[in-house]
Formats: C-alpha cells, structure tokens, sequence
C-alpha cells in the first residue's frame, strides 16, 4: 500500500499530497489504486487528476449505477455509429410544481433548491414521493412525467403523463 492511499484521513490527506508527489509517484499510485500499469503517455497533470477521481470515487461511492448504465450505452452508441444521441435531462427550478393525477386523486410537489416538497415534508428524490403515493417502487420521473417510459417512446402518438410546472402567477392568470 502507498503512502498517499495509507493515510488514516484518506481522501482529504491523499487529494492534498497529490501535486507533491513526482511522476514516479504518481505511477505507483495508479498502480495502487487502478491495479494496473498507467499508461506511459499520460502528463502528470492528468495522472493527478485521475487518481484525484479514483479516491474521492473510494471514499465517497462511485457513480450511482443507472448512471454508469447510461455511459456504457452513450460508449456503446460511439462505438457503433461513431456518435451518440444527446440525453437532455429536464432541470427544474426552484418552485416548480409538479402535479400528477393518479387514482383519481391529484398530488402536488414543488421543487425545493435541494430536493422536493410533498404534503409539508421534504423529500431527496422525487422516487421517494412516488413510493410513498403507489406503496410500489416508482421512477420519480417518469411517475410525474419528466421521463418517457421506453415502451411508450416507441409507440408514436401517445401522450405522455401531465406535468404542470406553472407559477402562482400562471394560476392567478387563469
């Protein structure tokens, strides 16, 4: 084991003696970390920056796996057609509100700076409140409309679900 991966404060200590260490080093930490041999064309700029991932990647948890499924198919989509489709993911505001009908009843959440707010508590996910509406493990997104579900983005002409991300200024209009 190195010295930088040894340190009881690993992450912060380690992430801190990075730009000391010379480029030997910095081999040997990859190594270490990426139980492999580096690369021999790599700067030591970026060998710093690589293991700076790598450790903050063991201290902290890697990439959430929906996450790492859709880097293996933007990878697979390169390597296929030498491009990929572009993946635009909805970024909602603070006071969003969110409305979905379901079961013939309407619920509401509105999007905090960070998280969500459903029936006066605060949620980290909009997955979360959907579990709590169905009792049944639910995509947040897709449940409140901001995802497509991948049968129904095949069929042409359906509707997706309602969202309504209107202001107390839209509703004052109406």
């Amino acid at each position: 084991m190195t010295a930088v991966a040894r340190q009881p404060k690993a992450s912060k200590e380690a992430l801190s003696r990075l730009p000391k260490l010379d480029l030997s080093q910095l081999r040997e930490e990859w190594r270490f970390l990426y139980k492999t041999d580096v690369s021999p064309h790599l700067s030591g700029e970026l060998l710093i920056r690589a293991l700076a991932y790598r450790i903050q990647e063991v201290a902290l948890g890697g990439l959430r796996p929906e996450l790492q499924r859709q880097l293996r198919q933007i990878a697979h989509e390169l390597k296929q057609a030498g491009e990929a489709a572009k993946r635009l993911r909805p970024q909602l505001k603070p006071g969003t509100r969110l409305i979905r009908e379901w079961q013939g009843r309407t619920y509401e959440v509105v999007v905090l700076d960070d998280g969500f707010c459903w029936q006066g508590m605060q949620y980290g996910s909009l997955s979360a409140i959907a579990r709590k509406i169905t009792g049944t493990p639910w995509s947040g997104p897709l449940f409140f409309g901001l995802k497509q579900n991948r049968s129904a983005s095949h069929r042409s002409g359906q509707a997706s679900l309602p969202v309504c991300g209107t202001t107390e200024a839209d509703d004052a209009a109406e």
